[in-house]
């Protein structure tokens, strides 16, 4: 039988792909590759763009492309038989990235072509620093002995990071709490008890099902007047897959994070970097671990009285309304949300009938289409995916030329990775042997339609979905023809979010709410008056979650800085210094909040979680200049497709930045968006 991963002529057949065709596919390709790979070195002669760099971007897209569809089904389809065959491979694909990266000869034959740029373009210049940088942070330099343990590094830390992701989402799905009693779950919207109900009915329970997914989770933690069970289902997301809580010890990640901790420290060592977050730093606009810690604690500092007052108006509002003289972590949520209503007479679970699906969906493409100049329909072409509910999407050119594709997974269900997400499907190339558009993978964990009526997103909801839409725009609309730096790829990680965080701006903006709201029931647009108050609402906390966001920046920027091997990681006690340091909310004792961060342990944010607010800097300032000339402004919509979106790694960020914004990026737009007082 033909093995369909190794299809490149067409879209991945997901019906077709079963666990027993991953191993065998990788084999092969790892095993062509390293053949194909001599072959070159031995028969080129002098190396040149098309005889030598074509030839191996095409061989490494080949691989991607394979690799892509199972890493994705792992992540929203994730099976006991799919998951050994993942895991099975990681060290395979992790031993031959080493391999190659450690190749003296590919290393020379990269120099080589370098050391004559005449004939090259500015992205093909581009191509080969970033390719001769990653040789050297692969520890080409290295001596022999040293090579083999910076080999055996990679390996180990691939294979831990994915246990650690693994532990996660079985300590996610393992728990569950039925409600047979409808008055335990007073003050819960509609939408969550149907959801709830839902979820029973389809595991064959009775009542209600509340579940660790976040659909199930934040309605409680936010809505549910039962203090007591707020507090259970707090302890248990809090302490998933750690030492702590309903679970404690059953899929504890705690060795996984110290062992991972310690491999990064002695990878950096190995390069000459005093600590991961130096070696991190190499690939992003930071130019060091000072100027990243000082940009966080400047941020924190601005922030800091605000969100001391903005804690104390929310415990003034618990004692003189409520009667509660000491919020505990589960109540915070539940009694912001209570002051936030008294204050601007409006809730999440308000705006949720005035944003469905079918107006937010078609609503955020005509918000694209007018921004950028392209245009968004449903492909009309049979496209096989992994579940009923995803959908298939075409992205062209004003003139009609495709750009791109991209599928949409938008719902929460079991065994799918929690969050949201934007991943390659296959990435952009174009080659004198092939050619070929980018296509996403754009995931949510949304509630699903519930009861007949289409899925309600809440406004938070919205801005993540444009969120990742732009991520996905940064993806599909490169001009970039070479895969290493074509749409994400390449791009310093600390600028990876400005696409991402800018369209978030547009779910704010009056015109274009006009288009992406619309009641669900009578389809009248949202009202002035909710507008207002969603707009005086906007930056309700902002303060306090500010500093949380750079609680977190902190703590992973720490922890990989400051490690010692003789004392470990050091991970809660650094994580209650950062705490007493920027924080103005203490979780208890127990919160094991490290032991699901995933996106430092299981993800690509390690020592790189600043990032976010780095690029919010970005993306606020670029904003601004629409504030000043217009939101729907098509001339400085194509200026950022331009130098933004269309550029993909090809060029330093900065240089792109400041080839659309006409200067270095400033602060203040941030602050004033957040509502810091100045």
């Amino acid at each position: 039988m033909s093995n369909p991963l190794l299809d490149f002529d067409a879209l991945p057949r997901f019906s077709k792909i079963h666990p027993s065709h991953v191993e065998p596919a990788v084999d092969f390709l790892l095993k062509d590759n390293r053949e194909r790979v001599k072959t070159l070195l031995d028969t080129i002669g002098q190396p040149d763009w098309y005889n030598f760099v074509e030839p191996m971007e095409e061989m490494e897209d080949r691989l991607s492309r394979a690799w892509a569809p199972v890493s994705h089904l792992n992540a929203v389809l994730n099976s006991s038989e799919l998951r050994d065959a993942y895991n099975a491979c990681l060290p395979k694909l992790s031993d031959y990235a080493t391999e190659m990266g450690q190749n003296q000869a590919l290393f020379e034959a990269y120099q080589a072509v370098a050391d004559n740029p005449k004939d090259l373009d500015d992205a093909q210049r581009k191509l080969l620093e970033n390719t001769l940088r990653d040789f050297r942070l692969s520890g080409v330099d290295l001596p022999v002995d040293q090579k083999q343990r910076f080999g055996e590094i990679a390996s180990r830390l691939s294979e831990v990071s994915a246990r650690f992701e693994e532990n996660l989402l079985d300590a996610t799905n393992a728990w569950s709490k039925s409600i047979s009693d409808a008055s335990q779950l007073s003050g819960l919207p509609v939408s969550a008890m149907d959801l709830a109900r839902q979820t029973a009915q389809e595991r064959g329970r009775e009542g209600w099902l509340l579940t660790l997914e976040y659909p199930s989770y934040m309605p409680v933690i936010t809505y549910a007047d039962n203090r007591e069970l707020r507090r259970e289902v707090y302890e248990a997301y809090a302490t998933r897959a750690s030492d702590q809580g309903p679970d404690a010890g059953r899929f504890d990640n705690s060795e996984v994070m110290e062992e991972i901790l310690a491999l990064r420290h002695e990878m950096a060592g190995l390069l000459g970097y005093a600590n991961y977050a130096e070696l991190s730093l190499a690939t992003k606009m930071a130019r060091s671990t000072r100027e990243v810690m000082s940009f966080l604690h400047d941020l924190a500092k601005r922030a800091r009285k605000q969100g001391e007052r903005e804690l104390e108006e929310l415990h003034a509002y618990a004692r003189e309304h409520h009667g509660v003289d000491t919020l505990e972590a589960w109540d915070m949520a539940y009694y912001s949300e209570k002051l936030r209503q008294q204050r601007y007479s409006i809730s999440q679970e308000e705006l949720k009938p005035w944003f469905p699906q079918t107006r937010v969906i078609p609503g955020m493409f005509e918000v694209i289409g007018r921004v950028f100049g392209v245009s968004i329909r449903e492909s009309g072409k049979q496209v096989d995916t992994w579940h009923p509910d995803v959908r298939f999407y075409e992205i062209h050119d004003q003139d009609g030329g495709l750009l791109g594709e991209f599928y949409f997974d938008l719902y929460a269900r079991p065994n799918k990775r929690g969050g949201a997400w934007m991943a390659d499907a296959i990435s952009r190339m174009k080659t004198r042997n092939r050619e070929q558009i980018p296509v996403a993978f754009m995931t949510c964990n949304f509630t699903p339609p519930v009861g007949g009526k289409p899925a309600l997103l809440t406004h938070d909801e919205v801005q993540t979905l444009f969120h990742e839409f732009g991520h996905g725009l940064h993806h599909m609309l490169t001009q970039v023809d070479y895969p290493s730096i074509s749409g994400i790829s390449g791009v310093a990680w600390d600028a990876v979010e400005l696409p991402s965080q800018f369209m978030e701006n547009w779910c704010w903006d009056k015109q274009a709410l006009s288009l992406i709201s619309g009641h669900h029931e009578t389809g009248e647009p949202l009202p002035d008056e909710l507008y207002d108050r969603m707009l005086a609402a906007r930056n309700f906390q902002s303060a306090m979650q500010l500093l949380r966001q750079l609680e977190f920046s902190l703590f992973d920027f720490r922890i990989h800085m400051d490690y010692q091997p003789e004392t470990g990681g050091r991970i809660y006690e650094i994580l209650q210094e950062v705490r007493d340091e920027v924080s103005v909310v203490t979780p208890p004792d127990w919160n094991r909040f490290a032991h699901g961060f995933s996106h430092i342990f299981g993800g690509g944010y390690a020592a790189g979680y600043y990032s976010y607010k780095w690029a919010e800097v970005l993306s606020a300032d670029a904003f601004s200049l629409f504030e000043e000339e217009g939101v729907f402004n098509d001339e400085i919509g194509r200026a950022f497709r331009r130098n933004i979106l269309e550029k993909g790694g090809s060029a330093d960020a900065m240089e792109l930045f400041v080839a659309f914004r006409g200067r270095e990026p400033s602060i203040q737009a941030l602050l004033r968006h957040s509502g810091i007082e100045q």
